[in-house]
C-alpha cells in the first residue's frame, strides 16, 4: 500500500528511474532500519582522524606571558608545537557557579561559526583573579576560598579545583586538537621537480603563513613568525611539522554522495576527565539506556539530527534531535558539560579507573566545525544543574493546560467525515481527549497551509465542530516547500530569496513528500519572520484558534540526500550546513511558535510539536521520539529517552502510543497507554499501512482498559500543570530519574524503568509482555510511599514486588505530600475547568504533608503579563489542613472548590471542623476506614481560591 501511494504521489513529478531510488529508501520503512544509510564514525573523514589521536602528551602549550585578565575574563594564547598555529583561549567565570571556555583560531582566514540564538542572553561573568603564578602555570579563583582554576601551561590543561579535590580536568589526556582552516595547495605542486626544492619550501611557507592570518600584510606576518619562534620551550627555534593531507580533508564520498569542503578540514576536539565520577547521563537523542555507556571498542554517541526509519535500539546512532549536553554524578556532586556546536558531533564516553584507583570518566567531544564553546556547570546539586542550564538556554515553554492532555493521531484520518466519525467514537465509548491531529494527506498535493478540497472542503466547519466540543486539531506543516509556480508559499519564499542555495548559488533542492522541494533557510531572522505571517487566520485559510501545528521531517529530512539529509555544503548565507545542521528543527519550531503568538495577538500560548530540536529546543513546545515500532522493546525505551531529555531540559516529551511502525497485540496497546498517561506528552499515533486502532477496536475489555488509563491522567492535570509550572520558572525536569531527588541514593543511579513525576509521584509502568508482577524500588530511608490506587503504605529504602494484573498501572505517591486532582472526567479538560477538586494528603511518618495548587486561565499569557493566576500552598501540620496564599499579588476568579480530602495515613479524629478567612467555622463530615487508615473529608465546600483551614479534633 505504502509503494502504491508513494508512486501515485511522486510520479508527475520524476523520471521513472529516479522513482526507483525513492522506492528503494521507501522499501526501509516495512524493515528495520537499514545501518547503510547512515555513517558510522570510521566512514566519517573528520571522526575517524579525531579518534585516531591517542591519550598522550597535549601538543598544544599555553604561553602564559600573553595571559591578559579583564573584568569580565582571561585569554592566553595556545601554541601548536607541532605546525605552530596560534590558538586564542578564553576563560570566563560565569554567576551561577559556572564556568565558559572559549578556544578559536586566533587568525583564522575567515571566521568560523558561533552558534547564537540558542543562549537566552550573554551570560553575566564574575570576577576572576590571580592568586599564584609562576613559568608553569596560573591559580585563578573562582569566588571563595576553595575554588580553583588552575591553568597548567605545558603541556595545556585546565584542573578545576574544590580544596585538594580535582572536580573536573580538561585536556588532561591531551586530546585538544583543532583543525585550522586553510587554502589548498596548488595541485601543481606536486610536479615541481625535487632540484627545485628550496624554491617549493619557500612557497610552503608563503602558503602556510597564507593559512594562519588573513591576509595580513608582509611586516605583520614577520612579526608573527618572531613571535611564534620566541614562545618555543627554552628558546629552541624548531621548525612547523609539514601537515599531509588525509583522505577526506578536502572531500570525501559517502554512497553516491561527495561532499565538498572549500576550506578543508576544520574539526575540533576535547577531552575532559571527572575524577570519582561513574555515572554519566544525556546527550539525547539515542535509543539507549538512561546511563550513557562506555564507548570503548565501539562508535561513540553521535549527535546529528537525521530521519532515522524504525530505530534500532541500544544504539549510539544518531536520531532526530542533538543536545549537546553532558552530566556526571556521584554521591557527593553532580556536574554538567554544555558543548555549544550545532555541527555534527560524536562523543565518546571512557568509565574506569583514574589515579589512585579512583574510579573515573572520561569524556571525549568531537564536532566538525566550528570553535570550542563550552559551559562548565558546577553543580553541586541536581538541580542546581538544571538551574545553571536553564540560566543559558531557558526553561520549558509553559504549554496550554489542554496539551497535557490526550492526543490522537494518526497518518493520516482520511477526510471531514473520518474526523467527525473518530470524534464521535470517544463520545460513544466515553474516552476523552482534547486534540485531533491531520497528517500530510489533508494538504492539497502535500503543499502545506492548504487543505485537500475533496477530503477537507469546510476545515472551517470541522474545526468549529470540535470548538463546539471544546476540543482542538493539530495539523502538520513540514519545513519542504514544493517546488510548484501556482503555490503561493513555493513563490513567496522564492522571490524573497529565502531558500537554502547549493553550493553553487542556486535554489537548494530536494525529494521529499511533495516530490521536488525547496528548504526555507530558517536561520535566517527575515525568513523566520514571514513564515511565522503564514499562521495567520487571513493567510493560513481555514484555519482558527483551536488549530495548532506539528513540525515533521525537520532535521531536515531530504530523501535523496547523503544520509537522507541535506549536504553539508549547502549554503545558508555565508555559513555551510555543515556548520548549522543540528540547529535547523529548533529554528523552524521557533518561527512556528512565533506565528502562533502572533495570530493571537501575543494572547494565547503556542502548542507546537517537533521532531528535530537542539539545546534551546524547550522554549518552543515538545518533541517525541519519532518513529518507534509496536514492539515491548521500543515500549521500554520510552523511558529512558524521556528521561534523558528531561535532563537537558526538554521535559515535554513523549512516545507514539502503540507504535509507530507495525501493529501492537491488544496486551501490547494496553500496556502502552498505561505507560504514555503518566508521561508528559500524551499521543497515538501510527503508520499509514498499518491497521487502525481507535481505542475501542480491541473489544470491551480492551476499551475499558484503555478507557481507565486516559482518565488516570485526565484526574491528574492539576498535577501535570502544577510541575509545568515549575519547570517553566525553575528548569527542574516534570518526568525526572530517580536519583535527581535521591542523589546520595546508589541504588537509584542506574533505574531506568520507573521515574518521577515531579518529587511526589513514582511510576513503574509494566513494560514486559504477559508479565504477572514487577518489582519496583521505592526509595528514601525513613520515607513511605502509598500506592495510589490502594492506599496501602509502603516503607521506602526497599524493592517492593507488585504483583499485577492488565488492569494494574503501579503507582505511588509519596509520603509528606498534597496532590490535587479533578476527579470528575468529561470528554475534555476544556470541560473540566469549573470542576471541583479532590485532595490526598499523604502524610509521612511525622504526620505532616505539603502541596501546591495552581490554577489560571490554561491558555493565554495572563499569569504573565497581568499576574491573573492562583498560587496556594497546601500543609497539613499538627492536625489541620491549610490553604495560603503563595502570590498574594496576584488574582484570578475561579468557580472550583474543594469538594473532598483524603487523608492517608490518618487516624480516625472526633471531629472535623472548617474556618475560614472571615471567621466563619462549621462542621465536615467524615469517613474513616481503620483498613487502609484513610480519612475521608466530605464536601468542605470551600473555593479553591481563598484561604480555609481544616482542623481535626
Amino acid at each position: 500500500m505504502i509503494i502504491a501511494n508513494v508512486v501515485n504521489c511522486l510520479f508527475p513529478f520524476f523520471p521513472r528511474m529516479c522513482l526507483y531510488l525513492v522506492l528503494s529508501v521507501f522499501l526501509s520503512i516495512t524493515q528495520a532500519v537499514d545501518r547503510s544509510n547512515f555513517k558510522t564514525c570510521d566512514q566519517s573523514a573528520f571522526c575517524s582522524r579525531q579518534r585516531a589521536l591517542k591519550p598522550g602528551q597535549s601538543s598544544y602549550r599555553a604561553l602564559l606571558e600573553t595571559l591578559e585578565l579583564s573584568d569580565s575574563h582571561l585569554t592566553v594564547q595556545l601554541l601548536n608545537n607541532n605546525n605552530k598555529v596560534l590558538l586564542l583561549l578564553e576563560l570566563y567565570r560565569l554567576q551561577g557557579n559556572m564556568t565558559r571556555v572559549k578556544i578559536n583560531e586566533l587568525k583564522p582566514i575567515k571566521p568560523r561559526y558561533e552558534v547564537p540564538d540558542v543562549l537566552i542572553t550573554d551570560p553575566p561573568t564574575e570576577l576572576m583573579s590571580v592568586v599564584a603564578q609562576d613559568e608553569h602555570r596560573v591559580v585563578l579563583s573562582l569566588g571563595g576560598e576553595d575554588w580553583r582554576l588552575i591553568l597548567s601551561a605545558q603541556p595545556f590543561r585546565l584542573d578545576i579545583m574544590e580544596g585538594p579535590q580535582v572536580l573536573l580536568s580538561l585536556n588532561s589526556r591531551g586530546l585538544l586538537a583543532f583543525e585550522q582552516l586553510r587554502i589548498r595547495k596548488d595541485t601543481i605542486s606536486h610536479k615541481i621537480s625535487s632540484t627545485v626544492g628550496s624554491m617549493w619550501d619557500k612557497i610552503k611557507s608563503v602558503f602556510s603563513s597564507k593559512s594562519q592570518t588573513d591576509t595580513e600584510e608582509a611586516g605583520e606576518k614577520e612579526d608573527t613568525e618572531k613571535h611564534d619562534k620566541e614562545k618555543v620551550s627554552e628558546g629552541e627555534e624548531e621548525e612547523a611539522e609539514e601537515e599531509v593531507d588525509q583522505p577526506g580533508m578536502w572531500e570525501e564520498t559517502f554512497k553516491t554522495h561527495t561532499d565538498t569542503k572549500p576550506n578543508g578540514p576544520s574539526s575540533i576536539s576535547l577531552d575532559f576527565s571527572l575524577p570519582g565520577v561513574e555515572h554519566v547521563y544525556g546527550i539525547p537523542e539515542h535509543a539507549d539506556g538512561l546511563r550513557l555507556k562506555n564507548t570503548d571498542g565501539g562508535d561513540p554517541y553521535r549527535l546529528y539530527n537525521l530521519d532515522v526509519f524504525q530505530y534500532e535500539l541500544f544504539n549510539p546512532m544518531a536520531l532526530y534531535g542533538a543536545v549537546p549536553v553532558l552530566l556526571s554524578h556521584n554521591t557527593h556532586r553532580t556536574m554538567g558539560l554544555f558543548w555549544l556546536n550545532a555541527a555534527e558531533t560524536w562523543v565518546d564516553v571512557s568509565s574506569g579507573q583514574g589515579s589512585s584507583e579512583v574510579p573515573q570518566t572520561d569524556v571525549r567531544w568531537i564536532s566538525e566545525s566550528g570553535i570550542i564553546d563550552v559551559f562548565i556547570m558546577l553543580g553541586p546539586r541536581p538541580n542546581d544543574v538544571f538551574t545553571q542550564y536553564a540560566s543559558l538556554t531557558g526553561t520549558q515553554a509553559f504549554p496550554p493546560l489542554s496539551s497535557l492532555a490526550y492526543h490522537q493521531c494518526r497518518w493520516n484520518y482520511n477526510d471531514q467525515e473520518d474526523v467527525s466519525a473518530v470524534d464521535q467514537g470517544f463520545d460513544e465509548h466515553d474516552i476523552p481527549y482534547d486534540f485531533i491531529w491531520l497528517d500530510i494527506e489533508h494538504t492539497d498535493g502535500k503543499r502545506y497551509f492548504t487543505w485537500d478540497n475533496n477530503k477537507f472542503p469546510q476545515p472551517k466547519d470541522m474545526l468549529q465542530g470540535l470548538l463546539d466540543k471544546r476540543r482542538k486539531m493539530v495539523t502538520i506543516v513540514d519545513p519542504h516547500i514544493k517546488v510548484d509556480s501556482s503555490y503561493k508559499i513555493h513563490t513567496e519564499i522564492r522571490s524573497r530569496g529565502y531558500y537554502i542555495k547549493n553550493k553553487d548559488g542556486g535554489d537548494y533542492e530536494g525529494w521529499c513528500w511533495p516530490g521536488n522541494a525547496g528548504y526555507p533557510d530558517f536561520t535566517n531572522p527575515e525568513m523566520r519572520k514571514w513564515w511565522a505571517s503564514m499562521f495567520a487566520y487571513d493567510q493560513y485559510e481555514g484555519s482558527m484558534g483551536n488549530l495548532y501545528t506539528w513540525n515533521d521531517m525537520n532535521e531536515p529530512s531530504v530523501f535523496n540526500g547523503p544520509e537522507v539529509t541535506m549536504h553539508k555544503d549547502a549554503l545558508h548565507g555565508p555559513w555551510e550546513h555543515r556548520d548549522i545542521h543540528n540547529l535547523y528543527g529548533f529554528y523552524v519550531q521557533m518561527a512556528t511558535a512565533e506565528g502562533q503568538i502572533q495570530r493571537s495577538g501575543g494572547l494565547e500560548r503556542p502548542f507546537v510539536l517537533t521532531r528535530a530540536f537542539f539545546a534551546g529546543s524547550q522554549r518552543y513546545g515538545a518533541v517525541w521520539t519519532g518513529d518507534n515500532a509496536a514492539e515491548w522493546g521500543h515500549l521500554k525505551m520510552s523511558i529512558p529517552m524521556c528521561l534523558s531529555l528531561g535532563l537537558v531540559g526538554i521535559s515535554f516529551c513523549g512516545a507514539d502510543v502503540g507504535g509507530f511502525f507495525k501493529t501492537p497485540s491488544a496486551e501490547l496497546l494496553v500496556r502502552w497507554y498505561q505507560a504514555g498517561a503518566y508521561q508528559p506528552f500524551f499521543r497515538a499515533h501510527a503508520h499509514l499501512d498499518t491497521p487502525r486502532r481507535e481505542p475501542w477496536l480491541f473489544g470491551p475489555d480492551n476499551t475499558a482498559l484503555i478507557r481507565e488509563a486516559v482518565r488516570q491522567r485526565y484526574t491528574l492535570l492539576p498535577y501535570w500543570y502544577l510541575q509545568f509550572y515549575h519547570s517553566q520558572r525553575t528548569g527542574q525536569p516534570v518526568m525526572r530519574p530517580l536519583w535527581v531527588e535521591y542523589p546520595e541514593d546508589i541504588a537509584t543511579f542506574s533505574i531506568d524503568d520507573e521515574f518521577l513525576i515531579g518529587r511526589d509521584l513514582l511510576v513503574h509502568p509494566v513494560t514486559d509482555e504477559g508479565s504477572s508482577g514487577v518489582t519496583a524500588y521505592l526509595p528514601g530511608n525513613g520515607e513511605v510511599w502509598y500506592d495510589v490506587h490502594t492506599f496501602q503504605r509502603h516503607d521506602g529504602a526497599q524493592n517492593l514486588s507488585i504483583p499485577v494484573t492488565m488492569s494494574s498501572i503501579p503507582v505511588f505517591q509519596r509520603g509528606g505530600s498534597i496532590i490535587c486532582r479533578k476527579n470528575r472526567v468529561r470528554r475534555s479538560s476544556s470541560c473540566m475547568e469549573n470542576d471541583p477538586y479532590t485532595l490526598y494528603v499523604a502524610l509521612d511518618s511525622q504526620g505532616n504533608a505539603e502541596g501546591e495548587l495552581y490554577i489560571d486561565d490554561g491558555h493565554t499569557f495572563k499569569h504573565e503579563t497581568d499576574k491573573q493566576f492562583i498560587h496556594r500552598r497546601l500543609s497539613f501540620t499538627g492536625n489541620s489542613l491549610s490553604s495560603s496564599d503563595l502570590s498574594p499579588d496576584s488574582q484570578f476568579p475561579t468557580a472550583s472548590w474543594v469538594e473532598q480530602v483524603n487523608i492517608l495515613g490518618a487516624q480516625k479524629p472526633d471531629a472535623v471542623t472548617l474556618t475560614t478567612t472571615d471567621g466563619g467555622e462549621s462542621s465536615v463530615g467524615f469517613e474513616f476506614d481503620p483498613d487502609t487508615a484513610v480519612l475521608t473529608l466530605r464536601k468542605p465546600g470551600v473555593n479553591a481560591g481563598v484561604n480555609w483551614t481544616l482542623h481535626l479534633r
